[in-house]
């Protein structure tokens, strides 16, 4: 019974050690992954211009490539709990890279989907949420930090990439620049086999599988003879078969949570809105007579304030003051990065599109930063790879019809206006969202704790009530005795 209640314990992540190797690998996918979607946006007027097809036509590349990222999501987490996160991440790699190699031989749009989008997009899919579920694996205490400056790596690799790409596009064409960016993402490979699994001291202190959990107990061995042995045999089968079946149902319990519900209402919305800036702020740019260079460089400058507020959201959410009130923080973020999509219209000049890609780029940092770990902070630990998956798999809807729904806007109205109002729109309502929930749970939690401080009282009261009759009494019988 000690054993079985020590290894139930479980121990605690190391918070430092090989962990910090894991937020390395982790850092180098999100490049990989999430970098290199947003830089697809550069290549935008190029595959326009090359198929002579329109807005809503080009947009669905991006579309797809988010959307399969998101789609296969819990395909990665299914692949990461049953076999290794190390497995997943390797073989996506190898598809991403095959299928950016693919593009560069593109004939048409469709060709583009297809390799592009679909077959990079997989690959993408069964590298992120391994990889970014192994960094909660191995930190507790400074998960928020960790989270950071793994999930910087976006903010980083579009600073880098995105004219790094503009110039690949100009020496070698779009085909050339595509090319080398599979060769670039191959190296996912090499993150995969940086994710090393821990390996629990309590697992080797006790071998023996305790089943109480699955409603079987452990049982002594018990010599059997070749009559029975088919018997214990297919017992033994059903019995496991039992087991996966109860540890799937367990492995997605925390859908049946509400504030999970509410959280997934709340990534709806977000993955509604928050795409659309980084597919059309660089055609936007160059609409109202930015340059190519200055274009790419606003990608630029989103990037590198993106990784400012990766780590200082991650540093201070992290503080004791501020680790109750991550989810206020996420809310916030989301709120002002919605509030900066309104005024974007107004901003004709590199100038002042230069403002937007700073508070853009870090208020994206920030919520990036904070959905493992509000998601952690909901359905724990245990239900993290899972979680993510889930999470991730409600992006991909939003992801694959909201940049194709902008370019119809684009190409009905002549202009960027509605397209910018409908990503601040679904940012807001994914916060105000999350804010009403959080509202009327503490109104209600006020309200019980009013209602349990008056049940206390009128309890306080009765007893009171009760000694001075008994007291009454008392006096009553000894006054009657002494007459």
């Amino acid at each position: 019974m000690a054993q079985e209640r020590k290894k139930k314990a479980g121990v605690l992540p190391p918070d430092g050690g090989w962990g910090w190797m894991i937020v390395a690998g982790c850092f180098v996918v999100t490049v990989c992954t999430r970098a290199v979607t947003r830089c697809i946006s550069i290549f935008f007027v190029e595959f326009q211009m090359h198929f002579a097809r329109d807005y809503s036509g080009t947009a669905w590349i991006h579309s797809l490539v988010d959307c399969m990222t998101m789609l296969c999501a819990p395909l990665g987490s299914l692949i990461g709990n049953h076999l290794s996160c190390r497995v997943a991440v390797i073989l996506g790699g190898f598809l991403a890279s095959i299928g950016l190699v693919l593009s560069s031989f593109a004939t048409s749009l469709e060709y583009l989907y297809l390799t592009l989008g679909v077959l990079t997009g997989l690959g993408f899919a069964l590298c992120y949420t391994p990889a970014i579920a192994m960094v909660g694996v191995y930190f507790c205490e400074r998960k928020s930090l960790a989270y950071g400056i793994a999930m910087s790596g976006s903010g980083i690799g579009t600073f880098i990439l995105a004219p790094v790409v503009q110039m690949l596009i100009e020496h070698y064409s779009w085909r050339g620049a595509l090319l080398i960016l599979g060769g670039l993402v191959s190296n996912l490979c090499v993150c995969g086999a940086l994710l090393r699994p821990i390996t629990l001291k309590e697992e080797e202190a006790c071998p023996l599988p305790v089943d109480s959990e699955c409603g079987y107990s452990a049982k002594p061995l018990v010599a059997v003879g070749p009559a029975n042995e088919k018997h214990l045999v297919a017992n033994r089968q059903q019995r496991n078969s039992k087991q996966r079946c109860l540890q799937s149902m367990q492995e997605y319990h925390f859908l049946l949570m509400p504030d999970f519900l509410v959280l997934a209402g709340s990534f709806l919305f977000l993955a509604s809105g928050c795409s659309l800036p980084f597919v059309y702020l660089v055609p936007y740019a160059l609409d109202v007579g930015v340059s190519h260079h200055h274009a790419a460089f606003l990608m630029s400058i989103l990037g590198v304030i993106d990784i400012v507020g990766n780590i200082t959201f991650g540093w201070l959410t992290d503080r004791r003051w501020l680790k109750k009130y991550r989810s206020i923080c996420y809310m916030v973020s989301v709120g002002m990065e919605g509030l900066c999509c309104f005024f974007i219209p107004l901003l004709h000049t590199f100038a002042l599109l230069v403002p937007f890609s700073v508070l853009y780029g870090y208020f994206d940092g920030a919520y990036v930063a904070l959905i493992p770990v509000v998601t952690s902070d909901v359905v724990g630990t245990t239900y993290l790879s899972s979680a993510l998956g889930v999470v991730y798999f409600l992006h991909a809807i939003p992801y694959l019809v909201s940049p194709p729904i902008g370019g119809w806007l684009v190409d009905t109205t002549g202009t960027y206006t509605a397209t910018f109002f409908l990503s601040g729109f679904a940012l807001i309502s994914s916060a105000l969202l999350l804010c009403t929930v959080t509202v009327i749970r503490h109104c209600q939690r006020i309200q019980r704790n009013r209602q349990s401080k008056k049940t206390t009282l009128e309890q306080c009261e009765a007893q009171q009530a009760d000694f001075y009759t008994t007291k009454n009494k008392d006096l009553l019988i000894v006054n009657t005795a002494t007459s």
